[in-house]
């Protein structure tokens, strides 16, 4: 068995290799020095916006060439979860984020992950809902916010704060919509959207 490492693929794999970079970045004491010429949390806040975006392009990019792989289908929620998961610990760790939003937000992604496992081992589908997306762009926003928030951006740290409420409470609706869907399946009935 070969694993053929096509454009989406490779965008995928390169959004992991910069979870480490992000970590080091946002963690590392510079005592106001900038990395680079440029200040850690504009650096930090780069490397997400540039990982984000690779999701999409990833995504994209795969169905429009017609090379979508079950190694991409796998790699991608992946590495979705590992990026995520990296900057909100680091925002706990910094003080930017409540622990116990960043658990409910994270414990939603592992029990939905379980869920569409669930589904998959049945045969069927478990797309993510708008309620899902919500939460995605609230969460990126939210991270993208709190990262700039913590240096001379301090204006910002109030939005950022609202855009976590939006991504907690989207995440606690969207998995109570997520455990309807599976209720559907494991029913037999096909799932409504």
């Amino acid at each position: 068995m070969t694993l053929a490492v096509n454009l989406p693929n490779a965008i995928t794999m390169g959004r992991i290799f910069l979870v480490p970079l992000l970590v080091v970045v946002l963690l590392t004491n510079t005592k106001a020095v900038p990395i680079f010429g440029v200040e850690k949390e504009v650096l930090g806040a780069l490397i997400f916006a540039i990982a984000s975006l690779t999701d999409w392009l990833d995504g994209y990019l795969a169905r429009r060439r017609k090379q979508v792989t079950g190694l991409g289908q796998w790699m991608d929620p992946m590495a979705d979860k590992l990026l995520v998961t990296a900057a909100f610990v680091s925002l706990v760790y910094l003080d930017l984020a409540k622990a116990w939003m960043v658990t409910v937000i994270l414990g939603r992604e592992f029990y939905v992950t379980v869920l569409r496992s669930i589904a998959h081992a049945k045969g069927v589908p478990l797309p993510a809902s708008p309620l899902g997306k919500v939460k995605m762009v609230a969460q990126v926003a939210a991270i993208l916010i709190l990262i700039l928030g913590q240096g001379h951006l301090r204006g910002f740290y109030p939005l950022g704060q609202v855009a976590l409420w939006i991504a907690t409470l989207s995440a606690l609706v969207s998995a109570v919509d997520y455990t309807r869907r599976i209720n559907v399946i494991m029913a037999g009935r096909p799932p409504a959207s």
